[in-house]
This record gives C-alpha cells, structure tokens and sequence, in this order.
C-alpha cells in the first residue's frame, strides 16, 4: 500500500480564492488558530500542522501561526510531566472538589500567563480560527476557561472568529455550559464546523439558534501524507505498532469500565499478535503518563510474548510519530490520531473504543469494522482482527481530497470574514 500522491489538490487552492467574481477582496495576513498545538499528545500538533500547512498553500501570503492554549511555544521532550501526576490526583477527588479546584487553578494561570500570551499571539491578526482537535469539551472546566480567555482576547479586538474541525462533547458541566456560551455569543462568530457528525450534533444541543450552525468537515490529520515524508514500510510485511495509553488516562477521558481490563489486556493483545506471525513495535503519542506505564511494564510484556516485541524510541515532534506510523504494515491502539495518521499514509488501523470521537472517524472512513472494544472482545483475538484490517482494502484518496477541497473553501471564507 502507498501513500497517496501529494499532487491530489483542490481546485481553490494556490490563491485561487481572491478570484471571485464581483467581490473585491482584500489580502488576509494573518491567521491566528488558536489550539493545543504543543501538547505532550503529539498528535494534536500532528493535526495542527496539517491545518496551519494546508491553509498556507491556499493563502500562499498569508501567515498561518498556532497559539497555544496552554502557552506552550515549542515540543521539549521533558514537559508535561507532571500531567500523569494531576490526573492520579482529579481522579482521586470527588467531583464538585476536582471543579473548584481546577477552576481556581485555571483562574490563577489565565490571569498571571495565559490571558497575556494570547493578547500578544494576537497581534496584527486579521481572523481567528479556534480548532481542530476535541476543543469544545469540559474536563475539570480546561477548555471552558482557556478558550474564554481567548475568545475574550479576539472579541477586544474585533477580529472574526471561526471554528475549524472541532469534537464538540455532548456533555459539558453547567460550569463549562456557561463559560462556552457566553464566549461564543461575545464572539464574532463568522462560520464553524466539527469533525463529525455527533459533534454536529453536540454543538446544535449546546448553542441552539444562539450560534451559527456547523458544518462537518474532515479531521486535517488525514493529510498528514500530504506534509510528511514517510519511511519505507518493513520489509516482513509484518510490523504492527501498538499504542499503548495508560488506563488512568482512558478511564480520566472515558469511562472506568473502558479501562478495567487493560492491565492484563494489554500483554494478552501482544501474545496474540505475535502468535499470529506480526513483529511487535511498542510505542505511545508521547503523552508522560503513557510513557511512563510503557516503560515500567516493558520487560514483563516481552517475557509475556515470547515473540518478537521491541520498544520504540520516544518521539520527539509530530514528523517523528508520522515516520514511524508510515512504516508499519497496522496499527493498534486507542490514540486517534496515531490512527489518523495510520490511515493517511494507507496503514490499516485497528481501533480500540474508549472515547465516541474514535468511533466517529472509522465510520466516516468506512472503516468501522475494525473498531474493537477490550472490555468486550479477548485479547486473544487481536491478531485476527489485525490481520483482517490488512486484508481489507484501503483507499485513503478520497477522503484527503475532500479534506483538502474543504480546508481551501475555509480559506475563501476567512477572506469574505476579512472583506
């Protein structure tokens, strides 16, 4: 299987857009999008260089540049270490004491930090996109308090607002409810879209008649071959990375019962591939707390496969994950864009469900099939369902062909928002 040509592109790209007939528009400079383009989860930078790329070469003079809610500015190999920690200590709390304490924590940082690294991301910024990635959700009131600070930033100034490619979850705390509809209707709000439709969905419970409707577009991580090299796929035909997210993680984004198993699951899945003829590549998105559980059950999975399974080298940036994706025959794990990425470059993909936006991208990929939940089905199993994956034909062309012709129609738009 190859990765698709990088010559597929969209008939409005390359500028075309200020070609319209009867409007006069006037050149865009600078778009802001705001995201957790830095996240330690480096496919969240993965899918924002796609975006902040794919726009650059439909508005080849504008600048395109992230800020990042969290106020990281670059991808250091030592952050967010003490993420693993917090997250042990939220899921210990009881829920009205994890929304306090959060909340005073967030306040504390938007207004020491936050509030004045958006402030200044701003400047000389003629739109603001907020997107992609699963933005519109309420985890301990994260994404309520920073994308409030930022929209309350961009309304200060005036600038239009876009959402771009969003997961919208379809709970929020009433907290975070308010939080989001009051930053979004002070906004100038200019269009949006979601990445599927329950966030579709999501977003027209949440705002009702109060927002402009969303449009579903395609993730951007699907054109990640598109603007990454990819390596040269193993020569066995066999190698299968395995995407190991800590269960704490799962069940902090889920559910417990989503996680219950995963402590015995997880070496059982091995087993079982490598009983299946596959050579075993471990590795995580980078996220610490994944790191860390990999790397303190290692030894004890590889005694448990009797097989060949290796450790891979932890990456560093989004290029890094994106190599290593493109050189596997599958993949198999819970991180959607691992799988994303997988799916770009025509590596089938074996998903494991914890989080409904998973679920979402391999329907819409028509790859729906290969969805598989470890609370339900045995770990023993796994190596047939990944050979089945690879069995089944991949055709990722259409889909970043759509991706790329939407990215372009949201470049004319941005131009009309400016006009």
């Amino acid at each position: 299987m190859t990765a698709p040509s990088i010559a597929i592109r969209p008939a409005l790209a390359h500028g075309d857009i200020a070609d319209v007939p009867g409007k006069r528009v006037r050149a865009i400079n600078r778009v802001v999008l705001f995201n957790v383009k830095y996240s330690p989860n480096l496919g969240d930078g993965l899918l924002s260089e796609c975006l902040e790329r794919e726009l650059m070469r439909s508005l080849p003079d504008c600048e395109v540049v992230s800020v990042d809610l969290a106020g990281r500015t670059e991808y250091p190999a030592s952050h967010g270490r003490a993420r693993g920690l917090a997250l042990a200590l939220l899921d210990r709390c009881p829920a009205p004491f994890r929304q306090v304490a959060a909340r005073a924590m967030l306040e504390m940082l938007l207004r020491t930090r936050l509030r004045g690294r958006y402030r200044v991301g701003l400047s000389g910024a003629d739109a603001v996109v907020i997107g992609g990635g699963n933005l519109l959700t309420d985890s301990d009131l994260n994404f309520p308090m920073k994308i409030s600070g930022a929209l309350a930033e961009a309304a200060r100034l005036s600038l239009p607002v876009s959402v771009y490619a969003v997961g919208v979850a379809p709970k929020w705390s009433d907290a975070g409810a308010k939080l989001f509809t009051r930053a979004f209707a002070n906004a100038r709000l200019t269009w949006a879209s979601v990445r599927d439709i329950r966030s579709q969905e999501g977003w027209a419970a949440h705002f009702g008649a109060r927002a402009v409707p969303a449009d579903v577009v395609v993730d951007p991580g699907v054109l990640a071959s598109l603007h990454y090299p990819s390596a040269p796929r193993s020569l066995s035909g066999r190698k299968v990375g395995f995407c190991v997210t800590d269960p704490l993680a799962v069940r902090y984004h889920s559910d417990k019962t989503s996680a219950a198993t995963l402590e015995d699951w997880y070496p059982a899945a091995l087993r079982s591939l490598v009983e299946a003829g596959f050579e075993v590549a471990l590795f995580t998105n980078g996220s610490p707390e994944d790191r860390e559980y990999l790397h303190a059950r290692f030894y004890d999975w590889i005694r448990h496969a009797r097989g060949p399974v290796t450790l891979s080298p932890s990456f560093e940036t989004p290029a890094d994950l994106a190599a290593f994706v493109s050189g596997c025959n599958a993949i198999v794990g819970h991180r959607m864009h691992a799988c994303i990425a997988a799916y770009s470059f025509g590596v089938p993909a074996v998903g494991l469900r914890w989080d409904v936006k998973l679920d979402s991208f391999f329907e819409l990929a028509g790859r729906g099939n290969h969805m598989l939940d470890p609370a339900s089905v045995e770990a023993c199993d796994v190596g047939t369902r990944t050979a089945a994956a690879i069995a089944d034909h991949l055709d990722p062309a259409p889909l970043i062909e759509r991706a790329c012709r939407e990215v372009a129609e949201f470049a004319a738009r941005l131009q009309e928002a400016k006009a």
